[in-house]
């Protein structure tokens, strides 16, 4: 499988839809050369500019969603479209539903194959963490060869959620992040972890360039199931491409079976005088 991580530079000075059609278009350069695409958190805005979220907030279907459907359709590519800000519905029928941070997945024709709403939000008591509701659902896609698992940024940091996943069926774990320079070093122990643990491949893209004074990591990456770096991005915007084999997840988990020592519901025991 050839996949091609796009590490967007998102920059001040740049709108929303001319960053949208210029991504849209480095999608449509991946024809030929790629099985799938994946673009990396919050791309349009900025995972840090949290004054822009509901501004430039989307409802699911929005010009986010038609603008990366026609890429993915005009490339042929299976396209992680990243995330968006997205104002969900509102159930009272009021003007304004409430924020999620939102990954879009979209097949070789352009449909959508799945929704994930982040999990674990970020800024614990600011940012996204108060703008955004959370998502409750794990979400897989089945590509030709390969299951994938879908993440975003902050849910690197909880392992559980990657066994949930692998529980699931996933074989490949795509996270896509908008990760700061300064914590750098953890997206990449943290990729290699979760790659380790639960034998599977990850392709993690990153974003390039300042997102509200925050300097951004770049640095995306793909781990294969034994932890070896197959390819890693720099610091800047790239493409980052790489042709994995998939079959290798089934190989790894049959020769080195660690996952069937798993042990479930250990408890802590009862305090006895």
């Amino acid at each position: 499988m050839r996949a091609s991580l796009i590490q967007i530079a998102v920059e001040e000075g740049e709108s929303v839809e001319s960053r949208r059609m210029r991504v849209a278009e480095l999608v449509r350069e991946r024809a030929g050369a790629a099985d799938l695409v994946v673009l990396p958190e919050l791309w349009t805005t900025g995972a840090f500019a949290y004054e822009e979220f509901a501004g430039e907030a989307e409802p699911l279907e929005g010009p986010t969603y038609e603008a990366m459907a026609k890429a993915a359709s005009d490339a042929g590519v299976w396209l992680h479209a990243g995330s968006i800000p997205e104002r969900a519905p509102s159930v009272d029928g009021s003007a304004e539903g409430p924020l999620y941070n939102t990954s879009l997945v979209f097949t070789p024709s352009g449909e959508l194959a799945a929704v994930y709403r982040k999990i674990h939000r970020f800024g614990f008591d600011k940012g996204e963490a108060v703008l955004m509701g959370a998502g409750e659902e794990l979400v897989t896609v089945r590509l030709p060869g390969t299951t994938v698992g879908v993440a975003t940024c902050y849910d690197l940091r909880f392992p559980e959620l990657f066994r949930g996943l692998v529980d699931a069926g996933a074989e490949t774990l795509v996270i896509s992040a908008g990760w700061p320079e300064r914590r750098r070093a953890h997206w990449t122990l943290l990729a290699q972890a979760r790659a380790v643990e639960n034998q599977a491949f990850v392709l993690a893209c990153g974003t390039a360039g300042t997102h509200a004074g925050v300097p951004q990591a770049g640095h995306s990456i793909v781990v294969d199931p034994w932890g070896e770096v197959l390819a890693e991005a720099g610091s800047g915007e790239e493409v980052l491409e790489v042709e994995f084999d998939p079959s290798r997840v089934a190989t790894t988990r049959e020769q080195f079976p660690a996952l069937k020592d798993r042990v479930l519901g250990l408890r802590t025991p009862e305090h006895r005088p």
